[in-house]
């Protein structure tokens, strides 16, 4: 198991955000966190890596409490996106050699400079590499924090919302280079998202939470339109197109 999370609670400024919050994540699992805004999906991400520390209940990756971890040891461990990232003057390649740091001891050696460049390439950054990050648009900057965790290495990944800048042909991209990642390597990823056939499509499980409460999770393919009504409080239709499930909002 990479990931366990248990009986998790937090709470700010008296207010109960998460409740009972559980579940598990295999190497080659990609979870997809759904939910109204506010619900608490960021949170629990932040929770998980760490940035908040739960009022309760424990997170697990690979076996070790992460509140138990130093810095460094979670950057070997998780790679994190958040939902916005911040421009600095920096080309888009030092930036993702950032990601590196992790694992750079004395010096940066041949092998970072090639998982580096290879991380461009993968989501087509090459032309963008010695342009400073400052001067990109909102997708270009997702698409290099992207790069720069996944030159981390990471058992786990966590990433809030990483299409929400993104035109269409870029989204299917970058969510397809995931899909590959998870297989490949056999890591687990953990995404939320706002767009409920996109994570239909690509992950493998789904955690709808509601009033900061799990209130279903499971395959993706076991979606059902109450599901998503109690969720949402919206009446939806779930059709199958082309092998992949699509939710249609009823008139």
């Amino acid at each position: 198991m990479i990931l366990s999370v248990s009986d998790l609670d937090f709470t700010y400024g008296g207010h109960s955000v998460l409740s009972d919050v559980e579940f598990n994540l295999r190497g080659g699992e990609l979870l997809a966190i759904l939910g109204p805004n506010g619900v608490g999906k960021t949170t629990l991400l932040k929770c998980i890596n760490a940035i908040h520390s739960p009022s309760s209940g424990k997170v697990m990756v690979e076996d070790r409490d992460v509140l138990a971890m130093t810095p460094d040891e979670i950057a070997l461990g998780i790679g994190y996106v958040a939902q916005k990232c911040e421009a600095a003057r920096l080309t888009v390649f030092d930036a993702v050699l950032m990601g590196r740091k992790p694992h750079i001891r004395w010096r940066v050696g041949e092998h970072d400079l090639k998982i580096v460049e290879s991380a461009i390439r993968r989501l087509h950054l090459d032309s963008l590499s010695l342009r400073y990050i400052d001067q990109l648009s909102g997708g270009e900057l997702q698409k290099v924090a992207i790069a720069r965790a996944m030159v981390q290495e990471p058992k786990l990944m966590l990433l809030d919302e990483p299409t929400s800048s993104l035109d269409l042909k870029n989204q299917i991209d970058i969510l397809t280079m995931l899909r590959r990642v998870v297989d490949e390597h056999r890591i687990s990823a953990v995404m939320t998202m706002h767009d409920l056939n996109t994570a239909l499509r690509y992950a493998d499980k789904v955690l709808f939470l509601k009033n900061g409460r799990i209130h279903s999770a499971g395959p993706a393919c076991s979606v059902t339109p109450t599901m998503v009504e109690e969720v949402y409080g919206l009446p939806v239709h779930i059709h199958t197109v082309q092998g992949h499930p699509i939710v249609v909002p009823m008139a």
